[in-house]
């Protein structure tokens, strides 16, 4: 479905059903270099279970026009402008890595928007090392390979992984950004990597939360491990956490997990009469 945000097209997927702002809202954020379709089962599940469900190729991203925006801050007023054009005043916010940050800079600046808050594979300050910044910047091929190796568990990188037998995450995973790359050739992986980098907002955000929130924790992960996500978690004390066994790219390592424990929190949050009913007639 395509929205018209502020003069740009943005694309996002609906999970299937056609999307109906009267519903409960839940908006899934990708990470760097990825787009909607990283959240195959989580969008399909609650677009077919009485959710509104929004999962946005960022700009510059997959089928979203314009260029990609280059910080933290101005993806979140994206994502807000996105809402007011789907006719959202108030939705759950699911990020991934770098939705992470977007979803949490977003309840910052617009707590009354947010009524939760899930935070997969996150981590603050989401420093990233110089080398990997240079080699995104002068060998874009290369930072790919980087990446995808870092961003899965050992045990899921050959076939028959969570996603079911004959699925290779880890060869799913690398040809989904060297598309995203070459559908931007703008260095669209050292624009993701230096905004994640760059954010400096991310405690004083965290420490501002007061809706639900979840942190979903990969055991495995290499690339945000749990024990670096600690400021965060610290920061938002009511926060639960939920960690399965994954790496970085656990919606495609454990999606049952990952979706487990988003319907339960989601369940938490939503107004029990507004979601039981809306699933039932579905």
């Amino acid at each position: 479905m395509m929205f018209d945000v502020e003069g740009v097209e943005a694309y996002c997927h609906t999970g299937g059903k056609p999307f109906d702002a009267r519903l409960p809202a839940i908006v899934f954020l990708h990470g760097a270099l990825n787009d909607h379709s990283v959240w195959p089962l989580q969008s399909r599940h609650f677009a077919h279970h009485g959710f509104g469900v929004l999962a946005p190729d960022l700009p510059g991203h997959g089928r979203s026009k314009g260029a990609a925006l280059a910080t933290i801050e101005a993806l979140s007023t994206w994502l807000l402008a996105l809402l007011d054009a789907a006719g959202l005043t108030q939705a759950l916010l699911v990020g991934h890595s770098m939705g992470s940050l977007i979803a949490l800079e977003t309840a910052w600046r617009a707590p009354e928007r947010v009524t939760g808050l899930a935070l997969l594979g996150s981590t603050y300050p989401m420093k990233v090392a110089d080398a990997l910044l240079e080699t995104a910047r002068s060998d874009e091929a290369a930072a790919i390979d980087m990446v995808n190796l870092w961003s899965h568990a050992p045990g899921a990188r050959g076939t028959g992984s969570g996603m079911g037998p004959g699925i290779h995450t880890l060869g799913e995973a690398r040809r989904l950004m060297q598309r995203m790359a070459a559908l931007n050739p703008h260095q669209l992986l050292h624009t993701d990597l230096a905004a994640c980098n760059a954010y400096a907002n991310g405690e004083q955000a965290a420490r501002s939360v007061a809706c639900p929130a979840l942190f979903i924790v990969g055991s495995k992960d290499m690339m945000t491990p749990p024990r670096s996500a600690t400021l965060l978690t610290g920061a938002m004390a009511h926060a639960r956490t939920v960690s399965v066994d994954a790496g970085h790219q656990m919606m495609a390592e454990q999606p049952g997990a990952v979706l487990d424990a988003l319907i339960d929190f989601a369940a938490r949050v939503a107004p029990p009469a507004q979601a039981g009913g809306s699933a039932g007639t579905r």
